[in-house]
């Protein structure tokens, strides 16, 4: 992308507000959708009943329990696998129209093979979708929010890109044939860049596989394959009797340069590019394909490296088309903000994504904090990455697929609640002042949870978990309060136009 179109991308998100103002006395539109989430790992437990095989997030807490906080695992979590129908009626009291949850490839089929079905976690499912559907409540699910069945990881996981394309395939075909009849929304994957970059780059995440820049890269090129398979194994063999959607969520913050130079803008620009059109743009882009910026970029590190090729795995032009264009609507998770400043590129040395961008990032140490060291209260950044998105993807339908707050579990949550007031009002601005085509908005989360490194220190619920009872009773916080009497009247105050 030439600079000057890159200065021009940002020049309405550079010129929108970064202070938060009163909140809108406005409504949502009648037709917006309401709903909550949470994901397999984090909530079920039930981590070997009834036939489930073992997953790598089951392999990674229990062979690495000093990589998590106090030794936590999933094994029980908010034990969900017996409890969905409490979880149910707690969103059937909030009123959501939606939840969001995902499904365990490894309850499924226990060696992540299509051929070898495990009826009972079928059941499991079938059973949560039908008590969903019986109270008005749709199911959004998604079909890998990172637990791969193990017996797969062990053969190399999403790097082994001949491999898992094909089992994702089938997983997914099963899947739409078993549960798209009352399934009309679909999302492949859930936040992949956390799969592939913490798991495969970083190595903090299972697998716990530290091959920064090129088994990150390689994981990323295997998810973009497997998301169009199987969207277009729905299209053909199911789209037609089902008539449902499909998308995948990616993820990003709003990268907010830290000046007007031409330079921040260029840097943060690139670093939203390599960041979140690394997976959006191959999907979501008119052009397909990665960013121009990664491709080039990569290509000429990696020669200075001494590489052949390209870390970064090409597409050919017949994947580039089969790729793009795989969607039915834009599926975004965005909790914060972070500033960008332009350095001068990284020292060549060992290869890695941070050193591909050279950028130099933080957060503002005046911004409300979470109880994540990651999630600074930024509710401005979500209206201008909502303007970049429309911009940049073409006016496309936006489902913003999770948003929350994190604290310690309170059950008089003021800072959740403050959070969704003031980014629900930055995009109800972003809708009616705009003009972006935000259609939902989805809570993270329904309930505290197992949240990954962090174990069970920082809880995102709309609904408090007792975790030291075996029962894992759920109390409504005045968040759910709150969120409940938001669904209902459309308003985020007490008394709004019509």
């Amino acid at each position: 992308m030439k600079l000057k179109n890159i200065l021009l991308s940002f020049l309405v998100q550079v010129t929108l507000s970064t202070t938060f103002s009163e909140p809108i006395n406005k409504k949502f539109p009648k037709n917006f959708i309401w709903g909550t989430a949470t994901a397999s790992y984090q909530v079920e437990g039930g981590w070997q009943d009834d036939g489930k095989g073992e997953s790598n997030w089951d392999h990674f807490t229990h062979t690495y329990p000093d990589h998590i906080a106090n030794g936590d695992n999933g094994d029980i979590a908010c034990d969900s696998y017996h409890k969905y129908l409490e979880d149910v009626e707690l969103l059937k009291d909030l009123g959501a129209n939606f939840y969001r949850f995902s499904l365990s490839w490894s309850r499924i089929l226990p060696t992540g093979n299509a051929d070898e079905v495990n009826q009972a976690g079928v059941d499991y499912y079938k059973n949560l979708i039908s008590a969903l559907k019986s109270n008005g409540i749709e199911p959004f699910v998604t079909l890998f929010h990172w637990d791969l069945p193990q017996a797969l990881e062990d053969q190399g996981g999403w790097p082994n890109t001949d491999l898992l394309v094909e089992k994702f395939a089938d997983y997914a075909r099963l899947a739409f044939s078993l549960f798209g009849d009352d399934v009309k929304n679909w999302m492949t994957f859930n936040e992949a860049k956390q799969t592939c970059q913490l798991g495969y780059g970083y190595g903090v995440f299972a697998p716990g596989v530290n091959s920064d820049g090129i088994d990150s890269y390689k994981c990323a090129h295997t998810v973009l394959k497997s998301h169009a398979r199987a969207y277009h194994i729905y299209d053909e063999e199911f789209r037609p009797t089902q008539n449902g959607r499909v998308s995948m969520v990616v993820d990003t913050d709003w990268f907010e340069p830290a000046s007007d130079s031409d330079q921040d803008k260029e840097a943060a620009e690139r670093k939203i590019q390599f960041n979140f059109g690394w997976y959006a743009n191959a999907i979501y882009h008119p052009d397909g394909n990665y960013p121009q910026v990664m491709i080039d970029r990569i290509a000429e590190r990696s020669q200075r490296e001494g590489f052949e090729q390209s870390r970064l795995p090409a597409f050919t032009p017949e994947e580039v088309n089969y790729i793009k264009g795989t969607y039915d609507f834009f599926a975004l998770n965005t909790y914060t903000t972070t500033m960008v400043q332009w350095s001068d590129d990284w020292e060549i040395g060992t290869p890695g994504y941070d050193a591909d961008i050279s950028v130099t990032t933080w957060q503002d140490s005046s911004w409300n904090s979470s109880a994540s060291g990651w999630l600074k209260v930024v509710p401005w950044g979500t209206r201008k990455l909502l303007n970049w998105i429309d911009q940049t993807y073409n006016h496309p339908e936006i489902v913003i697929t999770e948003n929350g707050f994190s604290d310690h579990g309170e059950l008089e949550d003021g800072g959740r609640v403050n959070y969704y007031l003031e980014y629900l009002s930055n995009i109800l601005q972003a809708i009616l002042d705009d003009g972006v085509n935000v259609t939902g908005y989805t809570a993270w989360s329904l309930m505290d949870n197992f949240e990954w490194l962090s174990g069970y220190t920082e809880k995102f619920g709309l609904h408090q978990v007792d975790f030291g009872n075996p029962d894992r009773p759920r109390t409504a916080k005045s968040s759910a309060e709150y969120y409940k009497k938001v669904i209902s009247t459309r308003c985020l105050v007490d008394v709004c136009e019509d």
